[in-house]
This record gives C-alpha cells, sequence and structure tokens, in this order.
C-alpha cells in the first residue's frame, strides 16, 4: 500500500461564495481522514481515552493548487512523510488528487502524542501509538526524525 485512499462526498456547507470548497472544509477532510485511519489500526478513540493519551499537532499546513467544486470526484490520499524511530513525533501529508490524478491541495500536518492527564508530550510513547504510525505507509521522501 503506498497510501490510505479515500473517495470524499463534498456536502453544500463545504463550499463558499465562490462556489468551490471552502479553505478550511480541507482541514476537516484531513482530520477525519487520519482519524478513520487511526481507528481502522485499532487506535480508537476509546483505546486513547482508556490509556489517557491522544495526538496533538503543532503545526498544520495546506497548499492550494486547484480549486474543487461540488461535484468535483476527489480522493484524499494519505501518508507519513516524517517520523522518530519511536513514532513520538511525525508528520502525515494528505494529498488531494482528482480523478485525472491531477494534485488539487496538499495539506501536511506535524505532531506528537500527549499524556492528557499531565498535559504533557507523553514519554515514552504509547506502544499502540507506535504500533499504529509504523504500519503507514511512508512517502518518496520519507525522512526519519
Amino acid at each position: 500500500m503506498t497510501s490510505f485512499i479515500k473517495e470524499l462526498s463534498f456536502r453544500w456547507s463545504d463550499l463558499d461564495p465562490n462556489f468551490h470548497v471552502r479553505h478550511s472544509a480541507y482541514y476537516d477532510f484531513g482530520a477525519q481522514h487520519r482519524i478513520e485511519i487511526l481507528e481502522s489500526l485499532g487506535l480508537t478513540m476509546k483505546v486513547m481515552q482508556a490509556q489517557h493519551f491522544g495526538p496533538i499537532l503543532f503545526r498544520e499546513e495546506c497548499v492550494f493548487r486547484r480549486e474543487i467544486k461540488l461535484s468535483d470526484k476527489i480522493f484524499i490520499h494519505t501518508k507519513t512523510s516524517k517520523m522518530k524511530p519511536d513514532a513520538s513525533r511525525w508528520s502525515i501529508v494528505h494529498e488531494f488528487l482528482n480523478e485525472d490524478n491531477k494534485l488539487c491541495a496538499t495539506i501536511t500536518v506535524d505532531g506528537a502524542w500527549m499524556d492528557t492527564k499531565l498535559r504533557k508530550l507523553a514519554s515514552p510513547t504509547p506502544k499502540i501509538a507506535s504500533e499504529a504510525l509504523n504500519i503507514f505507509p511512508k512517502s518518496e521522501n520519507f525522512e526519519g526524525l
């Protein structure tokens, strides 16, 4: 597997006054896809609550290349682009590709795991989090941190 892939379904509320997908909807789609992937890898919200940790973001950036309209067929491709060996810090990339496989946008997020009791970075990284992120497909230019 080269990335996790999902076809997106747009709603009227995802549009802006110019009739293309509003900038903040991209971030919502990226966040939803990350959570769906983690859930599919066994890292569910219930598990994170029971073990008192969760993902946090330090940076989230979107680069827009082509507008996306309501009826466009768009696929989000998700993979890791950077990660420490223990998965304590990581970067995930979401690419929004149209049906012609042309890049419409790229979201990059940099994150880590937080201990929700201590409200600090989790140390050590919870084993289940490390296992889940190590299953993630890696980008072509993956970089170990």
